[in-house]
């Protein structure tokens, strides 16, 4: 049912942009159509947060998450758009500017903008590296500008490549929120020089984060991309939608291991999957997206490399919630950790039983996210992560830790670490963590800069200057600022364990 209420908040608020109140606005219109079948026990899990639908609205008329071919865009042009493939720098630069408008996503942005120093390289041959540099930074400042969502990401990477260095050179003195970037690292592929102005520029400016590529290349046929905050997806296709489970709700309303093991776990993961397969059918069958996009009928996405994400979140407070009599800890204590990899192993079954509709690519079944969480996450730790205060004094414990958990969720999963600043001075020390990270199971993990002013949230940017301005009830340009700035203060990530190396 339509919210007269609430629509007239969202028309009568000094705290949104005119963009950002109509797309709350459509959004609200959304939530009052109702083509989904909510059970009273289906309900009951949504009313206590333990599953939650991460706003993808109650009419499921596009995919969540997209990740069109842009290799191939670049290599025909596009009829619909009326673009030619582009000749040079310049008609590159304006092909993607153009096709970014047009690609919708859960937050009406593009989630992914392609891996751009592979789609630069062959453009820019000869142009010097000053104009080169120019230009991508006048086309970041527009991205930043016209993209007001920190949930929009580029990738570099693997390899080496002119363009992947002038894409840091150009980023390391934007301090901006968008993109979000990615380099692909693979010790087999990657320069120990490349990597290095990856760090380098990820302690400047927080970009980029860093992706385990020689674990990633293997989830799907074909290629990935890192879209988003950090889901690993199949480039030509995406992810129709994304409901998490919420294990620290779970576990408040169980009243034992054994109850939330065997009882709580199979009825929620079954209704989540049930939800999930509506909203896929309704977008396949009858939303009509698949038959009008131009992304379709031009190749550059494809139903069949669509994917439904489940995801998982809030694992250390459940894990501590369920053990409270006995005081032990999430990253502390083996036997919480124990516990841990149970609950895990336990989800992993139950949800390789689920049939995913129209997902061959993962032979019907869907895949495992470590969801990065919300604003009204209180006391709700992201994905699989430590909480704030709990983290091991040594750095390598903690990278440990991490690798024991990441391999359960092929379709993203993350860590954050704030760095002392001087370290910047001694490269070779991060690049060897970074290399010692991946060979222990790290998937994905970044780095930024303890005083810098762009902070990951979850795994999006938000400026802190941008944050003190929304809570001082000021209009503010990215609408992620809307949702970091509480989930900052609340979960105290500021208080961050930064971290040092020798």
């Amino acid at each position: 049912m339509f919210d007269k209420e609430n629509a007239h908040e969202i028309l009568t608020s000094q705290k949104l942009t005119h963009e950002q109140k109509v797309m709350q606005l459509a959004k609200a219109a959304e939530n009052g159509v109702e083509v989904l079948t909510i059970t009273d026990r289906m309900q009951t899990f949504f009313d206590n947060g333990s599953i939650h639908d991460l706003f993808e609205g109650g009419a499921p008329y596009r995919p969540r998450y997209i990740m069109p071919d842009y290799q191939k865009f670049i290599r025909q042009g596009s009829d619909f758009l009326k673009v030619a493939p582009p000749k040079d720098f310049d008609e590159l630069i304006f092909a993607l500017m153009t096709i970014y408008r047009h690609t919708p996503s859960i937050t009406n942005f593009p989630v992914y903008l392609g891996n751009l120093d592979q789609l630069i390289e062959p453009f820019i041959k000869e142009v010097s590296d000053e104009a080169v540099v120019k230009k991508l930074t006048l086309f970041f400042n527009y991205l930043d500008r016209t993209i007001t969502d920190s949930f929009s990401h580029g990738n570099i990477g693997p390899k080496e490549s002119r363009a992947g260095y002038l894409i840091l050179e150009a980023e390391k003195d934007l301090q901006n929120a968008v993109p979000n970037f990615t380099i692909k690292y693979d010790p087999a592929e990657t320069s120990d020089a490349f990597m290095k102005k990856a760090i380098e520029t990820s302690l400047t400016c927080s970009n980029p984060a860093i992706c385990n590529h020689a674990v990633n290349q293997n989830i799907y046929e074909g290629e990935y991309g890192i879209s988003s905050c950090y889901n690993i997806l199949p480039v030509k296709g995406g992810a129709y939608t994304l409901t998490r489970l919420t294990l620290t709700r779970l576990a408040e309303v169980s009243d034992s291991v054994e109850e939330f093991m065997e009882d709580l776990l199979p009825e929620t993961i079954e209704l989540i999957g049930d939800y999930m397969a509506q909203r896929i059918r309704f977008m396949v069958e009858k939303s009509g997206f698949f038959e009008s996009s131009f992304l379709v009928k031009e190749g550059l996405i494809s139903k069949d490399r669509f994917v439904g994400m489940f995801g998982v979140t809030g694992l250390a407070e459940a894990v501590n919630t369920l053990l409270k009599d006995q005081g032990l800890t999430y990253g502390t204590d083996e036997e919480a950790d124990a516990l841990a990899t149970k609950i895990l192993d336990r989800i992993k079954i139950l949800v390789e039983k689920l049939q995913a509709p129209y997902s061959p690519l993962t032979g019907g079944k869907y895949v495992l996210h470590a969801q990065v969480g919300i604003d009204t996450d209180l006391g709700v730790t992201s994905g699989v992560r430590i909480p704030v205060g709990d983290e091991p004094e040594d750095f390598i414990e903690h990278l440990r830790h991490s690798s024991k958990y990441h391999k359960y969720f092929p379709a993203g999963v993350g860590d954050i670490f704030p760095i002392a600043t001087h370290v910047d001075a001694n490269l070779d020390s991060l690049l060897d963590v970074v290399k010692g990270a991946m060979q222990v199971g790290v998937h994905y993990m970044s780095f930024y800069a303890a005083d810098s002013d762009l902070v990951r949230i979850t795994g999006y940017l938000v400026k802190r200057s941008e944050m003190e301005k929304f809570d001082q009830n000021q209009a503010v340009l990215q609408n992620t600022t809307h949702l970091g700035a509480p989930s900052y203060k609340v979960n105290k990530l500021a208080e961050r364990k930064v971290r040092m190396t020798d």
